[in-house]
This record gives C-alpha cells, structure tokens and sequence, in this order.
C-alpha cells in the first residue's frame, strides 16, 4: 500500500485537521491561488457570503503549498474526513495532480479545485472587493478576516509568503479599524 498526499494550499495549511507522516513544501503547476469562491457556510453564510480560497486554473500559474503525507493505514478515513469538510457545497472538485516536492520528487496528490462553472465561483473580483467581502463576513467557522489573516501568517512563516494575501490581509484590518 501506498501513502496518501494531499496538498494544502488554504486553511488545510494551518488547520489540517487528519493525522499527517509527513509535511513537505510543494508547487501545484498550472493553479493559481485565489479568493475566488463565496463562502456560504464556513466563513459567510447565504445572505452575506464571505469568500475562501480555491485552486483557480490558469495557464503558466503555479501555487506554492504544503503536501501531506498520510500513512496508507488511515488513508480512507482521511478521505472521508476531507470530502466531508471541503465537499460541502460542490463547488470544489477532488483532483488528483502531480506536485513537486521541496526535495525535488513528484508525488500524485489529491487536490481540491474550483469548479468555474459553479455558482458560488466569482474568479473576477479585485482585491478592494475581496477585501470589502472578507472584512464583513462571519460564518459557522467564525469570522473571514481570521481565515485570511491566519492563512496569510501561516504561509508567510513557511517562507512562502503571498502578496495578495498580504495586501489583503493589511486591508481588511483597515476596514475593521484594527
């Protein structure tokens, strides 16, 4: 049996949430990331939707994120506990993409892709609206702002740090008077 990898790029970068072997830096080509999803569950809700991030195709791109290795043992679990988290409203897809690891080896992850044909899919947004969205959205899993602000930090400490994120993260304090 083989281990399982799995990339995270958003939230799983910081709040996994499954057992990992292993924790490897990785780049996805092809994808970029991007507040490019409505949030009506986690971090907005259906009459005020926030915004999460999502692998956003795009020619020439490439994500730089975090690759998991789970042990085969607790594989399906794992799944289980992924599809039910990042499945929830269908917008994402489960992919499976070769990523490059820090150390050079190409591992087949699973991946969680936007859907562009799905309605909560909103790729055109600037960054001054994603910023108005994000500064004003609350949902089941708390306040957006902290998403962006956590995510942005986390990446920014693994030495890949994210100049949208880091504007936006700057804007949306302003807009809430931090």
């Amino acid at each position: 049996m083989r281990p399982l990898w799995v990339f995270g790029y958003g939230s799983l970068v910081w709040n996994p949430g499954f057992a990992w072997s292993a924790r490897h830096l990785a780049v996805l080509k092809g994808y970029r990331r991007s507040f490019c999803m409505l949030s009506i569950h986690h971090r907005g809700t259906v009459e005020r939707p926030g915004l999460v991030l999502a692998l956003d195709a795009a020619e020439g791109a490439e994500c730089h994120g975090v690759a998991f290795e789970i042990a085969p043992q607790i594989a399906d679990e794992t799944l289980e506990y992924l599809r039910a988290r990042e499945l929830i409203s269908a917008a994402y897809l489960e992919e499976i993409h070769p990523l490059t690891l820090e150390d050079g080896r190409v591992v087949e992850a699973v991946v969680y892709v936007i859907d562009p044909t799905h309605e909560q899919y909103c790729g055109a947004l600037t960054l001054e609206d994603q910023a108005q969205r994000i500064a004003g959205a609350v949902g089941g899993r708390g306040p957006n702002g902290d998403y962006l602000h956590q995510t942005a930090a986390h990446l920014a400490a693994l030495g890949l740090p994210d100049a949208e994120l880091e504007w936006l993260s700057d804007r949306v304090k302003v807009l809430q008077g931090a």
